[in-house]
């Protein structure tokens, strides 16, 4: 197969963040027909990194038959350091970013999108707050990866946790991923399904100890520490095993800029429960898929997963839904072939200049 000019996507996060996992999904795709090369820390089942040194060597001239090879990023850091190439070493190469963040960036930042050769949104909500947007461009979820398990009961017994089902929310422990309002739905929650256990899977980096500390007291005092259970992070792919048993996603943040979680849910066939922030409501398909509720609503979020957890058969309707919503509207490749579309707009844009 024809392979397009390079294409440099960076990741120089080492912990594996909701950026992380998108970019993981969308490389992992562009890999099978571009010449890619990830910089920096590794993704899983992506190819091998190169370091930014290598990256810079390979950039020094232009690739055959294109202008320029392209630089993606999506972090401050890695801004920085296209940046630095392309301005400072003069390094004939193009930079795209990708903004998922539905509210006004700081000063710094903002002077560094500004300096972007094209922005890519992921939703109409994020577009508002960045320059030079070429394409609005949701998140994908690799539904390979993905994927429902042929017998959810078994998936979950393969988890060795507890119950005959599991609740769960995925993310970063802190005040802005909601983890408490997680905790406190649980709490009142089990007590009446007793054959379920809840799971909170991410860690607490050191400013969050703290929090996480007082959430697991919380737990302690109302009796439920050997059902509400404090996972850790999980590598991906012992993630992806999990998901799969999972009965319901309870992710209850204060905001999120778009949020992959639900989607990887839903690939899954697991539906969810979430408070209205990221792009939640557009993955819930009117409520077929998932439900929300308002910001902060502890009390509605009870009632919902109570409602599901007591209704089997609805449940299993909202699971089916949810795999049908994520495999015909949020495939991977979608995502792939709208970023690909901003990357040749500035490639035909310089062979016309």
């Amino acid at each position: 197969m024809t392979k397009t000019a390079p294409l440099f996507v960076t990741n120089f996060n080492k912990n594996f963040t909701g950026v992380s996992a998108t970019a993981a999904g969308v490389v992992r795709a562009q890999a099978k027909d571009m010449d890619l090369r990830l910089v920096g820390r590794p993704l899983p089942d992506c190819p091998q990194p190169i370091d930014l040194r290598s990256a810079r060597a390979l950039s020094r001239n232009a690739p055959d038959g294109y202008p320029f090879a392209i630089w993606h990023v999506r972090r401050n850091t890695e801004m920085r350091a296209a940046l630095w190439a392309r301005d400072v070493l003069r390094l004939p190469i193009r930079i795209v970013f990708t903004s998922a963040a539905q509210r006004r960036h700081s000063a710094f930042p903002r002077w560094l999108i500004s300096r972007m050769d094209a922005v890519i949104a992921t939703t109409d909500a994020a577009a508002v707050y960045v320059p030079h947007v070429r394409a609005v461009v949701p998140h994908g979820v690799d539904t390979q990866a993905f994927c429902p398990a042929q017998n959810r009961a078994e998936a979950w017994a393969e988890t060795g946790h507890a119950g005959n089902r599991g609740v769960a929310t995925v993310g970063r422990i802190r005040p802005e991923k909601g983890t408490d309002q997680f905790v406190d739905t649980m709490i009142r929650v089990l007590p009446d399904h007793p054959d379920t256990t809840a799971l909170v899977i991410g860690r607490a980096g050191g400013s969050h100890e703290t929090f996480l500390a007082d959430l697991k007291a919380r737990v302690a005092t109302a009796g439920l520490s050997e059902r509400i259970l404090f996972c850790g992070e999980l590598e991906p792919n012992e993630l992806r095993k999990v998901m799969r048993g999972l009965s319901l996603l309870v992710p209850l943040p204060r905001y999120e800029g778009y949020g992959m979680t639900p989607l990887e849910a839903m690939a899954s066939a697991v539906p969810f429960v979430a408070t209205d922030t990221g792009y939640f409501s557009a993955f819930s398909s009117d409520g077929t898929a998932g439900e929300v509720v308002s910001l902060g609503d502890v009390d509605g979020a009870v009632a919902k997963v109570n409602a599901l957890l007591s209704n089997p058969d609805r449940l299993e309707v909202m699971s089916n839904r949810a795999v049908e919503v994520a495999r015909e509207s949020y495939g991977i490749q979608t995502e792939v072939d709208g970023i690909n579309a901003v990357y040749h707009q500035l490639w035909e844009e310089a062979g016309r200049s």
